[in-house]
């Protein structure tokens, strides 16, 4: 009898989703997307503001990098996002959301500082190692946050847009290389080493607003504290009820969990082989193409501009603003359709699109047919649909999986990405460009176009319904309590 009575008292219900998917849109959700959703916006300022400044790293009198010695660090960064994803998204998980998205900014401030006092290779190498490591980080922590705070019938837009806001920071990046290295208005070796210390400085108002974002109470219920899991969610209902006035029913019932250890990666491997092996194949399908097709425009952006169109190597940088237009502006425009419309459409949508357009252009580009400013646009349209559908791919792989396996799936399948992103892609591009023939970088294209097909594909026959629906309702949690 006593042992019936302790395993009784392990299992408990609770209310906890259904009370935080039936709360209506608020400042506290405004909060949530400015104190979490920056970390895209840094990323994006990270990686055009390296990219912009390599010039000026290189003829640095105090650093006086190699060209090689600028794209080791480039290498050095994503191997330290690779690794800070998957370490701290294993520890996002085991001891909560909030402390990690703390530790993982304080990373990426100190870091990204530290890199504007370098002296030599090795330590802007490893400064720019540990700014990745934080960056990644924040990926798996900050993403697993947002989707377990966001009400379920908001979820698609909100972190498509957010994920989108990478390319703000693109933008901003771009535009702060053209101030910082006007040597009419600051000295290029102090302009560039400014660039990381603001920008590092600038973390510290996140930390400020992060000091306000509760614990995610879906991690408190499912690691056995459903108590403390109740009062963050009762202080939650009290700021939007004196706000918003008397909140709506709830729209579905409690769930049933067990209290249980934490998650261990065998069990994280079988979810991911096993049990949910379709929704695996679907998130390195969408993630891997995404990533090809990015790189089929990256790693041939300026040869094609300079080499066929023209365009004097300083005057890239302009060609990128409107680039990072379409890409903010697609994830914004299109986001509210995956809510409404649905995943599976929007996403087969999306990638099916930006791979059709991607083939025309590839064969417009082939025949001579467009000039600078024509192929840009053509870049910016194509774009406006791939951004979301990009995005949508790290948004699936957050629903696809238990909420106690969250953050490291993000993690595993965000370093998959950025692996194939940063080390495979930019490989055999560079093979097929080499020649700088139109017809090789054409081979790009239609490589990317096919690849996006290929997902949509995949998104047709694998993909599944999670508009509205409780993260609860499309991953059972491994707690989840079996009568």
């Amino acid at each position: 009898m006593r042992q019936g009575q302790d395993a009784a008292a392990q299992v408990f219900e609770t209310e906890v989703p259904a009370r935080m998917d039936r709360l209506p849109w608020d400042r506290f959700h405004w909060l949530i997307i400015a104190a979490l959703g920056i970390t895209w916006t840094l990323d994006g300022l990270e990686v055009t503001l390296v990219g912009s400044l390599a010039g000026a790293i290189h003829e640095s009198p105090s650093l006086g990098l190699s060209e090689t010695q600028v794209g080791l660090s480039a290498s050095a960064y994503l191997i330290g996002a690779v690794l800070g994803a998957l370490f701290f998204g294993w520890l996002t998980d085991r001891v909560g959301r909030r402390k990690i998205f703390f530790v993982t900014v304080i990373v990426y401030m100190l870091s990204s500082i530290a890199t504007g006092f370098s002296w030599d290779f090795w330590s802007f190498a490893l400064f720019r190692a540990l700014t990745g490591a934080g960056i990644g980080g924040e990926y798996a922590a900050v993403n697993s946050a947002i989707q377990e705070m966001i009400p379920a019938r908001r979820r698609g837009t909100v972190d498509l847009a957010v994920n989108g806001t990478f390319w703000a920071g693109a933008a901003i990046g771009a535009l702060s290389a053209l101030v910082v290295l006007d040597p009419a208005i600051i000295d290029p070796e102090i302009g560039w080493r400014a660039a990381f210390v603001v920008g590092g400085a600038l973390a510290f108002v996140i930390m400020l607003l992060r000091s306000w974002v509760p614990e995610s109470p879906r991690w408190l219920m499912t690691h056995g504290k459903p108590g403390e899991a109740d009062r963050v969610v009762t202080a939650i209902e009290a700021q939007v009820e004196s706000r918003q006035g008397p909140l709506p029913p709830l729209q579905y019932g409690p769930v049933r969990l067990s209290r249980r250890g934490k998650a261990t990666m065998r069990e994280v491997l079988h979810v991911m082989l096993h049990r949910q092996r379709r929704r695996t194949v679907l998130g390195v399908t969408l993630m891997a193409c995404q990533a090809f097709c990015y790189n089929a425009i990256f790693f041939t952006y300026a040869l094609i501009l300079t080499t066929f169109q023209g365009v004097p190597s300083r005057e890239v940088g302009w060609y990128i603003l409107p680039f990072a237009l379409g890409n903010l502006l697609g994830p914004l425009l299109l986001g509210p359709f995956f809510d409404s419309i649905g995943r599976r459409i929007m996403i087969t949508a999306t990638y099916a699109i930006s791979g059709l357009l991607m083939a025309i252009s590839g064969l417009a580009f082939q025949q001579g047919w467009l000039n600078a400013w024509e192929q840009t646009l053509a870049w910016t349209v194509i774009f406006f649909f791939a951004s979301p559908a990009a995005s949508a791919a790290y948004l699936t792989v957050g629903e696809s999986f238990p909420l106690e396996m969250r953050a490291i799936a993000i993690a595993i399948f965000y370093a998959f990405g950025t692996g194939i992103g940063g080390v495979a892609g930019p490989a055999l591009f560079g093979w097929l460009i080499e020649g700088g023939a139109r017809m090789d970088i054409t081979l790009g294209f239609l490589l990317a176009a096919a690849l996006m097909l290929l997902a949509a594909f995949t998104e047709w026959k694998l993909g599944f319904a999670a508009e509205g629906r409780s993260l609860e309702s499309i991953a059972s949690p491994l707690s989840a309590h079996q009568d």
